[in-house]
C-alpha cells in the first residue's frame, strides 16, 4: 500500500512538472489553458527578447490569449513575426491569438511570440523568469520561464529580434 502511495505522489509530481494549468471559471467544463514547452530567449538588460511556448485549450469554447505581464520588462506584447516579400522579418502587434476549443497554438520563432521590449535587467541563460498570460476567458496563467540560447532551441536568431542593445 505504501509503494501505491508513493508511486501516486511521483506521478502527480511529474504530471505538475508538465506544465502550468489554470481552471476556467467562464466555460462549462472548467478545463482551462494549459502552457507546455516554454522558454525565453537570452538578451541583455534594456534589449528585447521573446517567450515561445505551446498553448492547449482544454475547454470546449474557443478562447484567446489576449495579453501577458512580467517584470523583467517595461513592457510586454504579443507579436506575429512575418516575412516578407523582400526577404525581411516584419513583426506585427498583436491584439490576440486565437485558441480554438480543445485545440493548440504554438508560439514560436518567426511565428507568434510573447515579446518583452525595455528589459529590466539581462535574461542569462539559466535564469527563470515569471510570465503571466492573460485569456479572453480561461483564468490568468503564471508561469515560470526557463531562459535559453536561442540556438539550443532551433531559433536561429533571426526571428526580428535584436538580443543586444
Amino acid at each position: 500500500m505504501k509503494k501505491l502511495f508513493l508511486l501516486a505522489v511521483v506521478g502527480m509530481l511529474l504530471l505538475s512538472a508538465c506544465g502550468a494549468v489554470a481552471d476556467d471559471a467562464s466555460h462549462t467544463d472548467g478545463e482551462g489553458v494549459e502552457a507546455h514547452d516554454f522558454w525565453a530567449r537570452a538578451a541583455l538588460k534594456d534589449g528585447t527578447s521573446a517567450a515561445y511556448m505551446l498553448l492547449h485549450n482544454h475547454g470546449t469554447e474557443d478562447d484567446a490569449l489576449i495579453g501577458a505581464s512580467s517584470d523583467v520588462a517595461a513592457s510586454v506584447e504579443i507579436h506575429l513575426s512575418k516575412m516578407n516579400a523582400d526577404g525581411t522579418m516584419e513583426m506585427i502587434p498583436q491584439e490576440s491569438v486565437a485558441l480554438p476549443a480543445d485545440g493548440e497554438v504554438e508560439l514560436k520563432p518567426g511565428s507568434y511570440h510573447v515579446m518583452f521590449v525595455g528589459l529590466t535587467k539581462d535574461l542569462n541563460v539559466g535564469d527563470e523568469i515569471t510570465l503571466t498570460l492573460d485569456f479572453e476567458y480561461a483564468e490568468d496563467v503564471t508561469l515560470t520561464i526557463p531562459v535559453m540560447d536561442a540556438a539550443d532551441m532551433g531559433g536561429s536568431g533571426m526571428d526580428g529580434h535584436n538580443t543586444m542593445p
